[in-house]
């Protein structure tokens, strides 16, 4: 008798798992009358080496951080996302 084969579960596409991340964990943030969304991002999740805008240092991999972009710009959310800066949380705090 012939074996069935399953097919594994689709995987989501990258874009989708991306999307369904941002909504789980951004929120937010008015500073100096700009409304920016923050999404933290865990030391795990942390994969690659980014310059902080507000100190000028370094976020090495492995260190948990945020991302920030304009939740109000003119030019569309997609020219906002691409526009994304990583920031220690700190120096985020101290903006």
């Amino acid at each position: 008798m012939p074996r069935s084969r399953r097919r594994p579960p689709a995987r989501p596409e990258p874009e989708d798992a991306f999307d369904r991340l941002l909504a789980g964990w951004k929120r937010t943030e008015t500073r100096r009358g700009t409304e920016w969304t923050v999404q933290p991002v865990s030391a795990v999740q942390a994969q690659k080496a980014y310059v902080c805008p507000g100190c000028g240092g370094q976020i090495v991999i492995g260190t948990a951080h945020l991302v920030t972009w304009r939740a109000d710009g003119v030019l569309g959310d997609a020219a906002d996302l691409a526009a994304r800066r990583h920031w220690h949380t700190h120096c985020w705090r101290m903006a």
